[in-house]
């Protein structure tokens, strides 16, 4: 497996991977595409990265991550930045991270989010935000960056209900909550 940084070239198969490990439409193309484009730092590097297969070629994994000042919301629109210890405009977003399920547990998500918080800290980020999912089985998600150190800030039910995608757990439209967390830098 290759950590490489996600670019341009990357789209049509990490859309393959996010439709068969999220859920059908989750992300667009064009989605992808911004989300690639915010991603890049003000010095040209780039704070996404995808876990790739090099014998097949697959996308097996994604960490889309925001430096400071290139984004304003997560893929809901709610957001409390009052409630964090830094502001916005000095914080990084964790957007998304998905590891095929055959390969969860060997340590790429946590190997992925380290390259992240790597680039985020040296474009001078004083912390992280994300939205996580309550429902994740075993409580997964939270698990998992609880254990990178993030704190919980605030639940918002129903964060992906305008999110037009079948959604694995209930379809559509989602009626899953999110946990807004927070990790100091």
């Amino acid at each position: 497996m290759l950590i490489k940084t996600f670019t341009e070239k990357d789209i049509v198969r990490v859309q393959k991977f996010t439709d068969s490990e999220i859920g059908l439409g989750y992300y667009s193309a064009e989605e992808l595409l911004e989300n690639c484009l915010k991603s890049v730092c003000d010095d040209g590097s780039s704070s996404s990265f995808i876990l790739l297969n090099e014998d097949t070629n697959q996308v097996k994994g994604l960490r889309l991550a925001y430096p400071p000042r290139k984004w304003t919301h997560g893929k809901g629109n709610l957001l409390r930045p009052d409630l964090w210890p830094h502001p916005l405009e000095k914080s990084g977003y964790f957007q998304s991270l998905f590891i095929s399920k055959e390969l969860q547990g060997h340590g790429y998500g946590p190997a992925l989010s380290k390259k992240s918080i790597q680039v985020l800290k040296n474009q001078s980020a004083l912390g992280i935000a994300t939205h996580c999912w309550k429902e994740s089985p075993h409580n997964s998600s939270v698990r998992y960056l609880e254990k990178m150190g993030f704190k919980k800030i605030i639940e918002h039910p129903l964060y992906w209900e305008k999110v037009n995608y079948l959604c694995p757990l209930d379809g559509t439209p989602c009626r899953c909550t999110a946990i807004e967390m927070y990790l100091e830098l």
